[in-house]
């Protein structure tokens, strides 16, 4: 078994994840406070920028209907799964349980994509703009960016990426390594 990486190459490190984990935090909060509106509990929304009337006229709309929950109630329950898929598994998970990190891709992904989906149905569809919406997808595409290297690692673990027993560097750590290289080479010189 090779030793355990430094914990800023280490893609699983806490140091890694705890942001994740914070903004999943985040946005299961901003979800909950929309779905407030959405279950009539709260008769309007705060939006510093587009105002009350064009967050409602997002919440309100048809398509929030097409499941049979609303959307911001699945977006607070997707925050919450992200943020315990996030927390489970040590600081080598990437190596020791890749098919967890592999479902932490999947959920960072999964919300990626529907935030996607959301903010175009805003503004080719609906016609108006949530702040705390697009703040929610502002945060499904930093966590999925922030989660990339660990899914990286761990699907190079799953196809056998090893040598002599020992994984290859995740993606980071490689380029890392090259760009020192060529450094150490430039100092060298001729």
């Amino acid at each position: 078994m090779s030793a355990p990486l430094p914990a800023e190459a280490n893609p699983s490190s806490w140091s890694h994840r705890l942001p994740v984990v914070l903004l999943a935090v985040v946005g299961c909060a901003l979800a909950t406070y929309l779905t407030l509106y959405q279950w009539h509990l709260t008769t309007s929304v705060w939006d510093p920028i587009f105002g009350s009337r064009s967050s409602e006229a997002v919440l309100s709309s048809p398509i929030t209907r097409l499941l049979p929950l609303p959307d911001a109630t699945l977006g607070a329950v997707a925050y919450l799964i992200e943020a315990v898929v996030t927390l489970l598994g040590g600081a080598e998970r990437w190596r020791t349980a890749p098919r967890l990190v592999i479902l932490f891709g999947l959920v960072l992904a999964g919300l990626a994509l529907t935030s996607l989906v959301l903010v175009l149905t805003q503004i080719f569809l609906v016609h108006a703009l949530c702040t705390l919406c697009l703040c929610s997808a502002a945060i499904s595409f930093a966590n999925a960016w922030l989660g990339r290297d660990e899914v990286f690692a761990a699907i190079q673990t799953l196809q056998g990426g090893t040598t002599s027993g020992a994984l290859r560097q995740p993606p980071r750590v490689r380029q890392r390594t090259a760009n020192a290289l060529r450094i150490r080479r430039w100092l060298a010189g001729p």
